[in-house]
């Protein structure tokens, strides 16, 4: 396996409008990362009730999933920046609302409901045309840089916005809303600043032969299904994150502040990777990486499992969001390069699916295993089983395991 030599992995924030993209993109998620933990807290303290914290969830991931196949149609019929821009603003909405609710002392929860499915769906129409949009504004010599970068920044806003949100929840949950329609408002101006190149618009009318194409296109490219399987799968019995709470307490025996560590460790190890890879772009062997990365995924958690050291386990919980990222980084290369930008939007919603439910799924999956097997037994199993899925997939997909270069040094870009 071999690397590019070296290169200025800022070089392509010189480009003024990923620079801005990249800005808007960060902000944004700043600011929902520390809303999540405003709701959350807020939503407990007024009622009480675990089940209403599910129904967190339940309120954002239920309309993504019912929109996000019609959302990738929207993406390649329409300007991918304005929608980004159109469903930022619908998120500045979001925090405008949740912020009248707490000014309104109301203890009846569901207006927050009612917010979140607004959001879920902004969510879905969002999701498809940011994957897409990349493409149309930088240059295919600077993509993989954009891609690392971009993934290493979205990172670090998932790991600082909790932290900040819980800082300034101190001040009370206005305090926190307060501070998302700022980031927000500048997310819309810096992304309204962002010009891309035009994109090759699809003029079909939305109907289910053109919503399903994005799916039909992954399904006739073995890479591509290869690739996007692989991760849902993997993920799917790997999720062991969903039981760190339980696994703190009752095997590493450390209080709230010791999960917090464990919580973010894998975003750490991911946004350390993606930064490395901005700096040194996989150039050969790129489906060994990917491979590669799965696999280091579930040793990690088979590690997990295994061990009742503290230190390990942070260790290992580096080493899972490392591996992730690797296989997220190739993956996500390999169907941008493969698509047409025809279809781009559609096939990027096909791949937030996989993502979606391989994540959704994942926990779900670790849940019930857990009160099967009993909580190390279950840990132990996923990693066992994405070892074994990596092993199978190997086989199943020689295409993709022995594919040496991304499509684009083979081919003139699509």
């Amino acid at each position: 396996m071999s690397f590019m030599s070296p290169t200025n992995g800022l070089r392509v924030l010189r480009n003024r409008n990923f620079a801005c993209y990249l800005s808007a993109r960060v902000l944004g998620t700043l600011a929902v990362q520390m809303q999540s933990v405003a709701i959350g807290w807020q939503v407990y303290q007024i009622t009480g009730s675990l089940f209403d914290l599910g129904l967190i969830g339940l309120a954002q991931f239920a309309p993504f999933l019912v929109l996000i196949l019609l959302a990738g149609h929207v993406a390649d019929r329409y300007n991918r920046r304005t929608i980004i821009m159109l469903c930022l603003a619908v998120q500045l909405l979001c925090a405008f609302l949740l912020l009248a609710f707490t000014y309104s002392g109301s203890r009846v929860v569901w207006p927050v409901f009612a917010v979140l499915v607004l959001f879920g769906s902004a969510r879905a129409f969002m999701m498809p045309a940011t994957q897409a949009v990349l493409r149309n504004i930088v240059p295919i010599e600077q993509f993989s840089e954009a891609v690392a970068l971009s993934s290493s920044a979205f990172h670090v806003a998932v790991i600082a916005g909790p932290i900040l949100g819980g800082l300034l929840y101190l001040a009370g949950p206005s305090t926190v809303y307060l501070a998302a329609v700022t980031l927000l408002v500048l997310s819309v101006v810096l992304m309204g600043w962002t010009r891309a190149a035009p994109q090759a618009v699809n003029t079909e009318p939305a109907t289910w032969h053109t919503v399903l194409e994005g799916l039909r296109f992954v399904w006739s490219r073995p890479i591509m299904l290869g690739a996007i399987s692989l991760d849902l799968f993997a993920v799917l019995f790997g999720g062991a994150t969903a039981l760190l709470p339980a696994y703190a307490r009752d095997v590493l025996q450390v209080g709230p502040t010791g999960l917090g560590f464990l919580r973010t460790a894998p975003g750490v190890g991911a946004a350390i990777c993606s930064i490395a890879l901005a700096f040194f772009p996989l150039q050969r062997r790129v489906g060994a990486w990917m491979f590669g990365g799965v696999a280091v995924f579930g040793l990690a958690t088979l590690t997990l499992g295994l061990t009742d050291s503290f230190a390990v386990a942070l260790a290992a919980l580096l080493l899972l969001g490392a591996g992730d990222m690797v296989s997220v980084y190739v993956r996500h290369l390999l169907v941008q390069y493969e698509t047409p930008d025809a279809i781009r939007g559609r096939v990027s919603a096909v791949n937030a699916v996989f993502i979606g439910a391989s994540n959704e799924l994942g926990e779900f999956e670790s849940g019930i295993t857990a009160g099967w097997f009993g909580l190390v037994r279950a840990i132990v199993f996923g990693g066992a089983a994405t070892l074994a899925v990596t092993a199978i997939w190997m086989v199943k997909f020689p295409v993709l395991s022995k594919m040496d270069r991304f499509p684009h040094h083979d081919k003139p870009p699509l």
